[in-house]
């Protein structure tokens, strides 16, 4: 659904993007990581069509955004810091968009009025919090009906009970309309139970992407204790190892019941399957050949 293609971008010959690609498929909740300075924002910018590329493609649904009013109005794009206009309200902001957005969705306001129930739409947007901003961009855009959300820091600012509604709504929307999701975010943490593809972006590139499922299902955290005369099968992928007296920890590659399998034969004395977190997964992707990254995820 997004595709972008060798991007490239500077300001005032400081270079944010350096030869990006990344391709968020449709009906994807991705996840982009990075540090300050990584050129998160400004990806993603470029997908809402608000900047014009040095050199590259960004593409929505096969076509290019910047100056193209049809794709545009597919897209809805909540940034950190809200836009208003001067002495807007909740309604007129949606009266603005419902003008310009064909497949705004006056009946869905109303019915999403009941997910943010301390806004109204009479209030002034200028004398709401940051989190009340926040939740009427969110009204406003699900309201909108668009066939991607574009999410920059989306949720700083929200308690953590309008965060579970926040994502709710959006996962809902992804599994019954299809919507593609690009958020961005200081915290894997934060991204892990929603999103179903991950990339780390450092310094304008992507040091890796990667489908969850295709990381979750070949990579495994093991706590056993073996006897004393006991050895590890020679040939277990050890992507990383532990140990507190005879108590081991470690990181395999391969699946959870294959491991298991091929360390009962060793009759441990204690055996357990972790879970993995998603800033381990990635370390331990990686290895030795991206070091950074620890700084990045950690």
């Amino acid at each position: 659904m997004i595709q972008v293609r060798e991007l490239c971008k500077s300001f005032d010959g400081f270079p944010a993007l350096r030869g990006l690609n990344i391709r968020v498929p449709k009906g994807a909740v991705y996840g982009l990581v990075g540090p300050n300075g990584a050129g998160k924002s400004t990806l993603i910018r470029h997908a809402a069509g608000i900047y014009r590329q040095d050199s590259g493609e960004v593409l929505v649904g096969g076509e290019p955004v910047y100056e193209n009013p049809a794709v545009k109005a597919r897209i809805a794009y909540i940034p950190d810091d809200i836009f208003y206009y001067g002495g807007a309200s909740i309604r007129d902001m949606q009266q603005l968009y419902a003008s310009m957005i064909p497949s705004f969705s006056a009946e869905r306001f109303e019915k999403l009025a009941a997910a943010f129930g301390e806004l109204r739409p009479e209030q002034s947007m200028r004398r709401l919090s940051k989190g009340m901003q926040k939740q009427a961009a969110f009204w406003i855009a699900l309201s909108c009906c668009p066939e991607v959300i574009l999410l920059d820091e989306p949720v700083d600012g929200l308690d953590p009970v309008m965060r579970r509604q926040v994502w709710s709504l959006l996962l809902q929307d992804v599994a019954e309309r299809g919507t593609t999701v690009l958020v961005s975010s200081h915290n894997l943490r934060e991204l892990e139970d929603v999103c179903d593809h991950v990339g780390i972006m450092d310094r304008g590139r992507m040091l890796l992407e990667r489908p969850l499922s295709e990381l979750q299902e070949n990579m495994v955290k093991i706590q056993l204790a073996l006897p004393d005369e006991r050895e590890l099968p020679a040939d277990l992928e050890i992507l990383h190892e532990t140990r507190t007296g005879r108590l081991r920890q470690l990181i395999l590659r391969g699946s959870a019941e294959e491991l298991t399998d091929r360390l009962a034969e060793c009759e441990p004395f204690f055996l357990d399957v972790l879970p993995l977190s998603l800033e381990e997964i990635f370390i331990y992707e990686l290895g030795g050949a991206e070091h950074e990254i620890r700084n990045i995820l950690l």
